[in-house]
Formats: C-alpha cells, structure tokens, sequence
C-alpha cells in the first residue's frame, strides 16, 4: 500500500516562500514520478509539476514555471515544491501524487495522492 503524506503548507503573505514536502512510503519508488496538483475553491484540479524516479527530468503547468521548482530526495522518499514570489491567486490545497513509470501530466495519469496541505497567501 503507497502512501503519501503532504506537509509545509501554512499561510503566507503574497511575495513570500514555502516548501511543501511529500513524503512516501509503503513500498520502493525507483520507476516511480510523483506529482504536485492543486485545487482551489469552485476549480478543477490543475497541474503544478512533476519530476520523474531519479530527480533529473521536470515538468511544469503555466503557472509553476520560473516560481515553483520541484525537487526529490530520492534517499528519503521524499519530493518537494519550493514555492517562492507567492501570490493570492496560487491560494489553493496542493496534492502530491505517484505513478509507476514516466512523467503525466494529468491528474488520471496518476493511481496515488496525498490527502493535502492547504496554502493560503494573503495579499
């Protein structure tokens, strides 16, 4: 059974930074990309980014590139989303996911999520 277990999210005045964590467990992830949605109040989930099993190839949605970098420490089961030049509008819950294989870039790419951290940046 893989879980996934988001933390860092918090509030957060606009301009500011975060780091969210996801941290796995449950099973080996070498093949394995995780994967950072979001989902703010009345919207479909959007991708953020994703980074494949050895942390060498990303991916990111609009609205991550240039601000939110994802990185993954493969030793810890764990990937991150440093979030840095924060504004109001990426106030949302962050999700973590995992799949077996390559990079999605769709939320039905992947077969395991987190329960969430919710961000709020405040303007």
């Amino acid at each position: 059974q893989v879980q996934l277990v988001e933390s860092g999210g918090g509030t957060v005045q606009a301009g500011g930074s975060l780091r969210l964590s996801c941290a796995a467990s449950g099973r080996g992830f070498i093949g394995y990309a995780m994967a950072w949605f979001r989902q703010a109040p009345g919207k479909e989930r959007e991708f953020v980014g994703t980074i494949d099993w050895t942390g060498r190839t990303t991916s990111y949605g609009d609205s991550a590139k240039g601000r939110f970098p994802i990185s993954r420490d493969i030793a810890k089961n764990t990937m991150y989303l440093h979030m840095n030049t924060l504004k109001p509008e990426d106030t949302a819950v962050y999700y973590c996911a995992a799949r077996q294989g390559g990079l999605g870039l769709r939320a039905d790419d992947y077969d395991y999520w987190g329960q969430g951290t919710q961000v709020t940046v405040s303007s």
